[in-house]
C-alpha cells in the first residue's frame, strides 16, 4: 500500500518560516509530479506550488517569492519551504503527487492527510 505522510505544520507568526514535508512509502516505481494544495477555512482547495519529476515548477501567485518546492527523489520526499508567512497563509496544506506504484504497478494520484499551518500573532 502506497502512502503519503506530512509533516512540518504548526503555528508561527506573521513573517515567520515553516517547513513542510511529504514522505511518500510503499511500492513505488517512479513519482512524476509532487505538489502542495491547501484549503483555508470556508474556502475552496487550491493549488500552491508543484514540481514535475524533471524539477520544472509552478507557484500560486499569492506564493511566489515567498514558497519554495523541492524534491529529493532519493528519499520519496517533497518539501515546501514557507516565507514570510501571512495571516491569510493560513490552511490545511495538502501534498499531491502523481506516481506508478502498486502491485502490479499502476498510475496512482494520491493525497496526504493534510498538515494545519497557523499564522498568527
Amino acid at each position: 500500500q502506497v502512502q503519503l505522510v506530512e509533516s512540518g505544520g504548526g503555528l508561527v507568526q506573521p513573517g515567520g518560516s515553516l517547513r513542510l514535508s511529504c514522505a511518500a512509502s510503499g511500492s513505488i516505481f517512479m513519482i512524476y509530479t509532487m505538489g502542495w494544495d491547501r484549503q483555508a477555512t470556508g474556502k475552496q482547495r487550491e493549488l500552491v506550488a508543484h514540481i514535475t519529476s524533471g524539477g520544472s515548477t509552478n507557484y500560486a501567485d499569492s506564493v511566489k517569492g515567498r514558497f519554495t518546492i523541492s524534491r529529493d527523489n532519493a528519499k520519496n520526499t517533497v518539501y515546501l519551504q514557507m516565507n514570510s508567512l501571512k495571516p491569510e497563509d493560513t490552511a490545511v496544506y495538502y501534498c499531491r503527487e502523481t506516481m506508478l506504484a502498486g502491485a502490479p504497478p499502476r498510475y496512482l494520484e494520491l493525497w496526504g492527510q493534510g498538515t494545519l499551518a497557523t499564522v498568527s500573532s
